[in-house]
């Protein structure tokens, strides 16, 4: 079986963990936590950043650092991971869906401008499979109408808008480090903030609100959500080898598309202004006929797919009885592709060749 993805630990990532267990510096507190955030932030170009456990409380932070809650509401695009959708409603604000871009799977940024209320308080960009959103739009449309932007950059490590990594462009920003991940630290993740002080908002609501000066002093209602000593050594082996991953995950994405041009489905390409991470190699077929179809086929043959996300508004508990018709078509007729480092040419022309046999008849 050829699986969706597989980490790329290669490198160094045993030498810190067992450095870290050689110390006895395994929990929050180490010399990799400050470590990683030091080469993290020189990577994407942000001095203002703080490891968390996790991507999904990465973006609770965010929102509850910029004081986010009851009777605010938060614009996000249906077609996302749900976390992007449940941190705002554990809040108590309300997620606004937006629809998507057919060319882009990213957020419509008219559909953005129709959704602004009084209520509205913040849009979240969601830098959907790697590609960056159209951020010189939504910038200015959160600056017209003084609304914060989050950037939601779980899958966008890498990623590029007008030559700036994304999670800069924003007021904060997150990032995931899931073992899918182009880097991971197994579970992991990171904020990113605009200012210092709104990046020590985010540290003291992760650290239970604790004192600086005074100990065991808890001022606010907080949370524990740090990153582990271990989890930092794995992620700083990681981010020391990102240009190779990232070259490589690309030279992957270049096979796919030579391999599969005149075929009926449009790969998720890069646009004028951006870099793609190219974090999922993710294609939609012209007709969603054949998308569980096909999915099938290849699984039969050993190679791994998933599907894009169902958009948000039709699950149960955000259930919206209206129609997002471009993000319900993209969801319907999209496949992720098996594209972790480790993949070679052979391997690609492969799973190429099997996705040939399939549209021509001889499966």
């Amino acid at each position: 079986m050829i699986p969706i993805y597989k980490p790329y630990l290669k490198n160094r990532e045993k030498e810190y963990v067992n450095r870290c267990l050689d110390s006895t510096w395994i929990s929050s507190k180490g010399e990799f936590i400050d470590k990683f955030e030091k080469q993290f932030g020189l990577f994407i170009g942000s001095p203002h950043v703080t490891t968390v456990c996790n991507g999904t409380v990465a973006i609770h932070l965010a929102l509850t650092a910029l004081g986010i809650g009851p009777g605010d509401e938060v614009i996000v695009p249906t077609l996302t991971y749900v976390a992007s959708v449940n941190t705002i409603v554990q809040t108590g604000a309300t997620p606004v869906f937006v629809d998507s871009v057919e060319s882009t799977l990213q957020m419509d940024a008219d559909d953005v401008l129709r959704k602004i209320t009084s209520r509205t308080k913040a849009v979240m960009a969601v830098h959907l499979y790697g590609l960056p959103c159209d951020m010189g739009r939504l910038v200015n449309i959160c600056k017209d109408h003084q609304l914060y932007l989050i950037e939601d950059c779980a899958e966008a490590f890498g990623s590029f808008y007008r030559q700036q990594h994304v999670g800069t462009l924003g007021d904060i920003a997150t990032f995931s480090f899931f073992g899918n991940k182009t880097i991971t630290t197994g579970e992991g993740g990171m904020v990113v903030a605009k200012t210092k002080n709104l990046i020590d908002k985010v540290f003291h609501l992760k650290t239970q609100g604790v004192s600086k000066t005074r100990e065991y002093w808890h001022d606010i209602v907080a949370y524990n959500y740090r990153m582990t000593n271990i989890c930092a050594a794995i992620g700083l082996a990681q981010i020391e080898k990102a240009d190779e991953i990232l070259a490589k995950k690309r030279q992957i994405a270049q096979w796919y598309k030579q391999n599969l041009k005149d075929f009926p489905l449009t790969f998720h390409d890069e646009l004028p202004d951006t870099q793609h991470s190219f974090w999922m190699c993710t294609m939609l077929l012209d007709s969603s006929e054949h998308r569980d179809a096909l999915r099938e086929y290849l699984q039969q043959n050993g190679i791994e797919t998933r599907p894009l996300f169902p958009p948000c508004h039709t699950f149960p508990h955000l259930f919206i009885d209206r129609s997002y018709p471009v993000a319900e078509s993209l969801s319907q007729r999209g496949i992720n592709f098996p594209s972790y480092p480790d993949l070679e040419f052979e391997e690609i022309s492969m799973i190429c060749e099997t996705i040939k046999k399939y549209f021509n008849g001889s499966r």
